[in-house]
């Protein structure tokens, strides 16, 4: 009984060619007029279309390193396999199509494939065609894999052999999908600084993820174009300019269950304490979610200059104190318990509502998101062990036996 193979490098190889494919597609999209479009998974691995509507298949092969292309090897004739049928189905000679195959390996330097390469070498004898060269090197093998495959190509008359192969390129030595990441960043993002090159390439990537998502699943029916990416990435790189930070947790909400009645978070309890309803609390906590994490993804990101939060915290409670000072102007000891709740509240509908809208309030010129301000706002009155901007006239007054209830 054979033993099971201990080696796992080639089933990690074929894996990666499934997660190459995606971000292989974003390289070339890039690399390639705008108006040029990709489908996945459809012909073959890629399918690009251009503007004049001509057709390329591509086939990738990410293998491993040192791996060469030779006459017979099952990557280059697997994918002639398929190339054939879509030759056979569009009306061969007249067929509108290209194929291309993409290998990180390398084509041998004495295989007939070394004809296909973009840049071929020389044909110096001059006299032997790429049919005569495919059928010479097919009429060599036994393989149970590609005799099926010469038996179709030889259904081809000599004249659509000729055709057929002519419409064939190799790229071998094509890049690892480790290296990808680097040649967008290198190529495609120079007007980008260098710092936030890896931050925005993930966040381009996260996106396109998704796009291809939806394109499998069938959640988008149409191809995507070269022109959505060019689009997007200028829009993330908007976001990292000197007046700009990305918003990166619009829509997002924590893990879990939002309790609005129980949370005892100081932020959470002073808004109880001015009698705001559950549907509004749970707004609160997304809002206090958001702006917390976005505040720590722009940190891990190194986009905040020295000092700045701080200084834009300070903006925040010096608003929030002139604000406060107009609403409790008319209050005094013997404040009803009910017109102190209804100032509460006036103060809160400020920061809740208004507060968002105001410029001198965003933390940068072109950070329009609200939930920075709203949520700032909660993260200043959830700070211990004294809050630094309340609702309740009195909260203050009675903070220690709040905050003991809290611990």
């Amino acid at each position: 009984m054979a033993e099971a193979s201990t080696d796992q490098y080639s089933a990690g190889e074929q894996g990666l060619g499934y997660i190459y494919q995606p971000r292989f597609a974003l390289l070339k999209l890039l690399q390639l007029p705008e108006n040029t479009s990709v489908l996945i998974e459809k012909d073959d691995d890629l399918d690009f279309i251009d503007q004049d509507g001509v057709k390329t298949l591509a086939s990738l092969k990410h293998k491993a390193v040192g791996d060469r292309l030779s006459d017979l090897s099952t990557d280059f004739w697997k994918s002639v396999r398929i190339w054939l049928a879509r030759y056979n189905r569009d009306g061969r000679s007249e067929a509108n199509i290209r194929f291309f195959l993409f290998t990180t390996g390398a084509v041998s330097e004495h295989s007939f494939l070394q004809n296909f390469l973009l840049n071929p070498p020389p044909n110096e004898d001059g006299t032997a065609s790429l049919a005569k060269l495919a059928d010479d090197a097919l009429a060599a093998t036994k393989s149970k894999l590609i005799v099926p495959i010469a038996a179709e190509f030889n259904a081809l008359s000599d004249d659509e052999k000729e055709d057929f192969l002519s419409r064939i390129v190799i790229f071998d030595k094509s890049p690892r999908i480790a290296d990808v990441p680097t040649i967008i960043k290198d190529q495609h993002m120079r007007s980008i600084r260098r710092e936030f090159r890896d931050a925005l390439f993930e966040r381009l990537e996260g996106w396109w993820n998704d796009v291809v998502v939806n394109l499998l699943t069938g959640k988008r029916a149409e191809a995507i174009y070269g022109y959505e990416i060019s689009d997007k990435l200028s829009a993330f790189a908007e976001e990292y300019k000197s007046d700009n930070l990305p918003i990166t947790f619009r829509g997002k909400a924590p893990a879990g269950e939002i309790d609005a009645e129980n949370d005892p978070r100081l932020f959470v309890v002073q808004l109880r304490e001015i009698g705001i309803a559950s549907n509004r609390i749970r707004n609160a906590i997304l809002d206090y979610y958001r702006a917390f994490e976005q505040r720590s993804a722009w940190a891990r990101e190194n986009l905040l200059v020295l000092d700045e939060m701080e200084e834009y915290e300070d903006r925040l409670v010096d608003e929030w104190s002139r604000y406060r000072d107009v609403v409790f102007e008319d209050l005094n000891e013997e404040s009803a318990d009910a017109v102190l709740l209804s100032a509460g509240r006036a103060l809160y509908q400020w920061a809740d509502i208004e507060s968002g809208n105001i410029g001198s309030l965003r933390i940068r010129e072109r950070v329009t998101e609200p939930y920075v301000v709203r949520g700032g706002f909660h993260i200043l009155a959830n700070t211990r062990p004294f809050p630094r901007v309340y609702w309740h006239p009195r909260f203050m007054s009675r903070v220690g036996s709040l905050l003991g209830a809290t611990e």
